[in-house]
């Protein structure tokens, strides 16, 4: 019975804080964007409807033959590829829907992440983290690939270099994963992350593994953001700071109720004295 209070205390304080915290992830990930929103218009909704139409029309290109032809030339990515080729198709092959994956269910996610994105951090930054999340899900692909099987399972057979890499699954799971972690933002966080483990372990495939790929960079580049990298030999040579300019002295201004009376001139006098007597005026 004596333990009873400390345990309802305990829970009361458990309670208090959970609700801090999905008060504030509300207010970090809905109410801010949806006021930015309002503010800025359908501009600030730029980037989604342009991810969202791009995908639907290279969905819409690869169901005849010439064009699927042309959508593998222009977003086509597989491991076995030149890196300079790969490097080139990687920013079209965000737009490529990948064939295992429903389109129409993935558009939401999609334009939810990239609408989300864009009216917290901006077109820019939003463009630079989908594309170095994806970036690092390929080019990782293409290393454990190398490594070949083995390496405590982190190694991959050489047949998946044949296997088309394209979607913009691990662009939109990094960028809920960064929004997660500079808005702090748990519950988004752990469904995010969650979700990607269950995946990977669910269905071991190499587009799973590229998932986590991306949310461990989205977690690098989010712990990062704000903070400059400082060098050691920066404060080394660091120029001496130069003082200002100092003003000249100011020759003090002396008080007339304190200055001493300066004695008379006798040569002065003796002039005053002579032009009295040239004018008649005698002294007596």
């Amino acid at each position: 019975m004596a333990g009873e209070p400390g345990a309802w205390s305990l829970l009361v304080r458990a309670a208090r804080f959970t609700g801090r915290t999905l008060r504030a992830e509300w207010h970090a990930v809905v109410v801010d964007p949806v006021r930015s929103l309002a503010h800025r218009g359908l501009s600030g909704l730029l980037l989604a409807f342009v991810a969202a139409f791009g995908v639907i029309f290279f969905h819409d290109l690869a169901q005849h033959p010439a064009g699927a032809a042309w959508v593998r030339r222009l977003g086509g990515v597989t491991a076995d590829l030149p890196l300079w080729l790969s490097l080139l198709r990687t920013p079209v092959s965000l737009y490529v829907p990948a064939l295992d994956l429903p389109v129409w269910a993935g558009i939401t996610q999609l334009f939810l992440a990239f609408a989300l994105a864009e009216l917290v951090l901006g077109r820019a930054r939003t463009l630079a983290i989908a594309y170095v999340t994806t970036l690092a899900g390929t080019l990782t692909a293409r290393l454990m690939i190398d490594l070949g099987p083995g390496w405590w399972g982190v190694g991959l057979p050489a047949a998946c270099g044949t296997v088309l890499d394209t979607g913009p699954s691990a662009a939109v799971v990094g960028l809920f994963t960064y929004l997660a972690v500079v808005r702090r933002a748990p519950v988004v966080f752990t469904l995010t992350g969650g979700s990607m483990v269950w995946e990977s372990v669910a269905v071991p495939n190499l587009a799973g593994r590229e998932h986590l790929v991306a949310v461990s960079a989205a977690i690098v580049l989010g712990l990062l953001r704000g903070r400059r990298l400082r060098l050691p030999y920066a404060r080394e040579n660091r120029p001496a700071p130069v003082p200002p300019p100092s003003a000249p002295p100011v020759p003090p201004v002396p008080d007339p109720r304190t200055s001493a009376v300066l004695p008379a001139d006798p040569t002065r006098a003796r002039q005053c004295d002579g032009f009295r007597t040239s004018t008649g005026a005698r002294t007596p």
